[in-house]
């Protein structure tokens, strides 16, 4: 793969999150990018924004349409990740509230009783009203930069919700996949059975007529028998495979069966599909926009701990009424006021601020390094899934030849030996090759849906949420 030094760290991915400048992880400002993807031949080279965001719609699958709807409306991961949103924008809201003042207010009555043996008893009372105000002066940022990683950390919460919307639709599209493919293996074995039923049939009437020996007649009947053993295991994970979705949806076991009703068969893979360019994968991937604002995040909490090494101050305001009238307890005459600064700097912390100081510049280092890793993970995922699905799209066509060839030949094995030209072994020898040719056929076909879906999963697709699922298709 070639490669071209042009991708800059904030220009691309973190200039685009929010402007912050944050310095390249690499000596020359750069991280390396290929120019074009290896094993893309066929793949038109535009923005895929539009073919990744609702991708399993392209399959004309409405039961995968609805599997996913109800999923991303019930499913507790996006719950969880949705919580953990609120959660950031919640601390970033108590982060901001720290550029601004804070006032307290006060009121109190007081009443005393005086006894005087002179006087008697007598009465007095007094009441005061005040407010007091403080405020801390962000003179070398600390407080912005602690919103700023406030923000970041919340721009990282929406990215892993929308990581969590990717990973979830691609691990539905490929349990739903696995499920129609047992159905088509089910299917093939079913269509199988059929004929061997016929072939044992003919070899006991062949018996009877004497026209074959027992050995036929027990070889056909045995392969029967194989054929109806392997039933139950494949219904057996088709049942299961319904119990995965139903819980990647959020739902109890047996709640989608009539939502997937019957078997539509393995989805059939569109067409095209608009590839882009690497840099596009880069703007796309929830999990490089994550990672990104985990940089910006560790870089402005750095900065917010670097801050605290030099002075701060504090402002400090009290307006005060004293008096011994509630009606003129807000007399301008009974009114005081105080204003007083305090100025602190650190002096001796025994290396306490230096100390944190260096694990907040080591947790940036951290996050850099994962950045660069998502960005590498992310040009290899795609490489892979491109050359796999080249080579499966051969594997297909090939494997077809074969599965036709093998109904041809049994076809021919069974009329000569319906006509008792050649005999059953040679037949049976055709079922065999005929129904691993079909199976093999379908696990091809399966392994093509995977990839693609795998292809759409690593290019950045399915992370915009689809609107709510209609309360009439929650029912079913």
């Amino acid at each position: 793969m070639s490669s071209i030094r042009s991708f800059v760290f904030s220009g691309v991915v973190l200039g685009s999150l929010c402007g912050c400048g944050v310095h390249s992880p690499g000596a020359d400002g750069t991280l390396p990018l290929p120019a074009d993807w290896k094993n893309a031949a066929g793949f038109p080279v535009a923005s895929p924004q539009r073919d990744l965001s609702r991708w399993w719609g392209r399959f004309n699958d409405p039961a995968l349409n609805r599997v996913i709807a109800a999923a991303i409306q019930d499913n507790p991961d996006v719950k969880t990740a949705t919580a953990r949103i609120r959660e950031a924008r919640a601390n970033r809201d108590a982060q901001n509230a720290a550029l601004f003042p804070i006032l307290d207010s006060s009121a109190s009555a007081n009443s005393r009783r005086n006894r005087n043996d002179v006087t008697g008893t007598t009465r007095s009372s007094a009441y005061s009203a005040g407010l007091d105000a403080s405020w801390e002066l962000d003179l070398f940022g600390r407080n912005r930069s602690a919103v700023q990683a406030a923000a970041a950390s919340l721009g990282a919460a929406g990215e892993n919700l929308n990581s969590v919307y990717a990973a979830l639709a691609g691990e539905i599209a490929a349990a739903y996949t696995n499920l129609r493919a047992n159905e088509a293996r089910l299917a093939v074995l079913k269509k199988n059975l059929t004929t061997r039923e016929e072939t044992a049939e003919l070899a006991g009437w062949r018996l009877k007529a004497g026209e074959a020996d027992s050995l036929e007649a027990t070889q056909s009947q045995s392969s029967l028998e194989s054929a109806r053993a392997a039933m139950p295991s494949l219904e057996g994970a088709i049942s299961q495979g319904k119990n995965d979705l139903a819980l990647l949806s959020g739902r109890a076991p047996g709640a989608l069966d009539a939502m997937l009703g019957n078997s539509r068969g393995i989805p059939i893979p569109p067409s095209s599909l608009a590839i882009g360019i690497p840099a596009d994968v880069l703007r796309q991937r929830p999990d490089v926009r994550l990672a990104g604002y985990q940089v910006l995040a560790a870089a402005a909490s750095t900065r917010a701990t670097e801050a605290t090494k030099y002075p701060s101050l504090r402002l400090s305001g009290a307006l005060g009424l004293d008096t011994a009238s509630s009606r003129r307890l807000f007399d301008p005459e009974n009114l005081a006021a105080n204003l007083a600064g305090n100025i602190t700097s650190p002096i001796f912390d025994a290396g306490r601020n230096q100390a944190n100081l260096e694990v907040a510049k080591v947790t940036k280092d951290i996050a850099i390094a994962q950045y660069e890793k998502s960005i590498q993970t992310a040009f290899r995922e795609v490489s892979d899934s491109l050359a796999g699905r080249a080579t499966l799209g051969e594997q297909l066509r090939a494997q077809a030849a074969v599965s036709n060839a093998a109904q041809a030949s049994f076809n021919l094995a069974d009329l000569r030996y319906k006509n008792g030209v050649s005999s059953y072994f040679d037949l049976l020898d055709a079922q065999r090759t005929l129904f691993t040719a079909q199976q093999a056929t379908v696990q091809v076909q399966a392994q093509q849906m995977q990839n693609l879906v795998t292809l759409y999963k690593v290019l950045g697709g399915g992370w915009t949420a689809p609107a709510p699922m209609p309360a009439s298709a929650r029912s079913n």
